[in-house]
């Protein structure tokens, strides 16, 4: 941890913009620094800087396994934590701290382990078809669905803690719940404390009078928040930045909130009052997002369906593009946005070429949501909070892209089963196989979801999240086990290209052309292509028309896929009263994973490959990678409860930033959006650049690239993930 004190001459410059470009550099100083290490790398960026080498945590276990479970567990850990947290103070910073722990990250939490879920639960009788049928089952998980900050910021730390008194008194039964909340907001206030005395410490010794002066505004509006609810836009934007730090270091929660619509009646009150400037505001809200880069929404309408763009709306955009950096911010659009600032936007993202801001589709999601049975109002209200995901603030849980049902497993369990017996075989047989082990696999996955809501608080309670929901201190109930107002359960698919190009292969090459037998084509899928006469198999099966191409055998093959796993998803719902499970199609950053969970597959790919990304198609699906044709295909599979299928768009800089590059990728959004997509994601990268900056990503420091959802230096990727990136990004780009 490098000491920030006295950097600078008394005379130095120090205005916001200076401020926010020292800020940038030293964000690039502590991301390769953090590069080289494991639990940073292939994964968001985030806004911890690397601890100090000389303090380490000892846990306080509480099985004999020498991990810790539980309220009692969980909340005696999280309190020593951050009370012995050591305090990062930069005096060029509008905001005290940064994390640098996350709980789930310690030794004593390891997966390899087997120390991250509690042993006193076991589920050794779902494991086996769980293994079957590729499945990421959620068990264990945590955090993915969003607090409503809204409570926290109109409350306090205080506040929370009268609350908490208060509903302890109707709910002696819960006392170990309580008890465990009261120990967390403790100890975050430690944590602020320490912050406190440190910034009075570093003012006395400050010699640069801008630095000092901000140091101790720093100590006096950490004072006022302590205890008390913020009044102010920076103590609001401070208030958010602990809670920020304290969730990510509890468990990696990274849901933001509407930033648009929180933050602005702080805003509004303190220009009101002469207390701030449009500049100082904008400072503030770069200090936001460098304090940890969640994620944001901004845009769209409030649950009435009024505009909640605004002046303050740009303002973020102005503040993301001053940091410059790894953003997670959507823009919500509806029929009725503002041109001129999706225009913007769109102009930041060709600008910066930092995969910032996405775009998500506010029709199609709030009818897909309405699709569940609840009303517009609410849904309008569901914000895009995650790397795919959307959530209600603070009402439900979601488990959201936590859970990945690899249907490329399943569709290779299918074939092996058919491929068994003696023929005849055919695409309507696969099909009805696929069909019966897929909804298996949904019933599977729906049984793994209803075990982790039954035990989860034994494991890891949402003790941080709980604080800022609507049910949990007021039942005296974790957001897991009943304190939730709706328990909408995310239920994402994975390898859809991979399993209808397979479908439309066999369709085509064997079916139709009848250029190879089954028995003859299955050989050379078990043998993975290598025997002889294999390459020439695997080159026919990889040109026969893709999925995205436009209206192909594979792109109707990729629909029926979509549907059918949609009734299935719906249908296991009505076995669980009270809880939903919505469809999506995902696979986060689990390509390379459920890749090789599957032997050679009937679309040309390799044994143990990477499935495709998401609901895009596989890199080379067309020869001239046509956009229209690919976002078709994508809108057409969209799954169409509410949840998102992303669209994931590589472009070349060379198409220019100019205003009719910009309008033509403002139109495409429009167009896109009116279509029924739920979600966009753009990177804008150079070709030449990528390969370069995979040889050696040290000379790319700053390149940034939307990964899966989220947005990472490049420089954080293994080598395996790099190519991933590389592959789709030079092919499709």
């Amino acid at each position: 941890m490098v000491n920030r004190i006295n950097i600078f001459q008394p005379d130095a410059p120090m205005s916001y913009d200076d401020r926010i470009k020292i800020l940038k550099e030293r964000k690039l100083e502590e991301t390769r620094v953090k590069s080289t290490m494991k639990v940073y790398q292939d994964g968001d960026d985030y806004g911890s800087i690397p601890a100090p080498e000389t303090y380490q945590f000892h846990c306080i276990p509480n099985h004999e396994n020498g991990s810790w479970y539980g309220y009692d567990g969980w909340s005696k850990n999280f309190y020593k934590l951050m009370t012995e947290h050591p305090v990062y103070i930069d005096p060029v910073d509008a905001f005290t701290c940064r994390w640098m722990f996350s709980m789930i990250w310690f030794d004593e939490k390891s997966p390899d382990k087997g120390l991250n879920w509690n042993p006193n639960f076991p589920y050794d009788d779902l494991k086996p078809e769980q293994e079957l049928y590729g499945i990421i089952s959620g068990i264990g998980s945590d955090a993915h669905f969003g607090g409503d900050y809204r409570i926290g910021l109109s409350l306090g730390w205080g506040g929370i803690l009268e609350k908490l008194a208060f509903y302890r008194k109707k709910h002696p039964e819960h006392a170990e719940f309580y008890d465990a909340e009261e120990l967390v907001v403790h100890g975050v206030q430690n944590w602020i404390s320490h912050a406190i005395e440190e910034s009075e410490r570093l003012a006395r010794v400050e010699r640069h009078p801008v630095l000092r002066e901000n140091l101790l505004q720093m100590a006096q509006v950490n004072r006022n928040i302590l205890n008390g609810a913020p009044k102010t836009m920076r103590e609001a934007c401070q208030w958010v930045c602990w809670f920020n730090m304290a969730s990510r270091t509890y468990n990696r929660d990274g849901a933001g909130f509407q930033l648009d619509d929180v933050l602005k009646q702080y805003y509004d009150a303190d220009m009101k009052e002469g207390r701030i400037t449009r500049d100082e505001a904008i400072f503030y809200i770069a200090c936001l997002l460098l304090n940890d880069p969640h994620y944001y929404q901004i845009g769209g309408t409030n649950e009435n369906g009024d505009p909640l763009l605004s002046e303050f709306s740009y303002m973020v955009l102005e503040g993301a593009d001053k940091l410059d950096s790894a953003c997670n911010i959507t823009v919500r659009v509806d029929e009725n946005i503002d041109r001129k600032f999706l225009n913007k936007a769109v102009d930041y993202l060709f600008k910066n070429k930092n995969g910032w801001p996405r775009f998500s589709g506010d029709e199609a999601l709030n009818r897909g949501f309405m699709r569940l049975g609840y009303p517009e109002s609410l849904a309008r209200q569901r914000i895009a909070v995650g790397c795919h995901w959307m959530s209600l603030p603070g009402m439900e849980y979601s488990l959201n892209d936590c859970i990945k049902i690899n249907s490329a497993k399943v569709f290779e369990v299918a074939m092996d089963e058919m491929m068994s017996h003696k023929g005849p075989y055919s695409t309507q047989l696969l099909w009805d196989l696929y069909q019966r082990h897929m909804a298996r696999a949904v019933e599977v996955t729906a049984e793994g979801i209803a075990f982790h809501l039954r035990y989860q608080q034994y494991n890891e309670p949402e003790l941080m999240l709980n604080l800022i929901s609507h049910g949990p201190i007021e039942k005296g109930l974790d957001m897991t086990c009943g304190g939730a107002m709706y328990y909408n359960l995310c239920m994402d698919g994975s390898a859809i290209a991979t399993v209808a190009d397979s479908f439309g292969a066999l369709q085509q090459r064997v079916e139709e052309e009848k250029r190879i037998d089954w028995e003859t084509l299955y050989h050379h899928l078990k043998t993975d292509f290598q025997d002889k006469g294999g390459e020439l198999v695997r080159q026919m099966l990889s040109r026969s028309a893709r999925y995205g191409g436009g209206n192909t055998i594979s792109d109707q093959w990729a629909v029926k896929i979509s549907e059918s796993y949609s009734n299935q998803v719906r249908s296991v719902s009505q076995k669980y009263p009270g809880y939903q499970f919505i469809p999506g199609w995902f696979s986060w950053s689990n390509t390379i994973v459920l890749g090789k969970q599957v032997g050679a597959t009937p679309n040309g790919r390799h044994a143990f490959e990477p499935i495709n990304h998401g609901a895009n198609p596989h890199p080379g699906f067309r020869k001239d990678g046509a956009l229209t044709a690919m976002s078709n295909s994508i809108c057409a599979v969209q799954p169409g409860y509410g949840n998102t299928a992303p669209v994931q768009l590589e472009l070349d800089p060379g198409m220019g930033r100019g205003e009719e590059a910009v309008q033509k990728i403002a139109d495409y959004i429009m167009t896109l959006f009116e279509q029924g997509a739920t979600l966009l994601n753009i990177n804008i990268v150079n070709g030449q650049q990528i390969l370069e900056a995979d040889k050696d990503p040290s000379k790319y420091p700053n390149l940034v690239v939307r990964v899966t959802g989220f947005t990472a230096y490049f420089c954080s990727l293994t080598p395996e993930f790099r190519k991933l990136v590389v592959d789709r990004i030079l092919i499709q780009g």
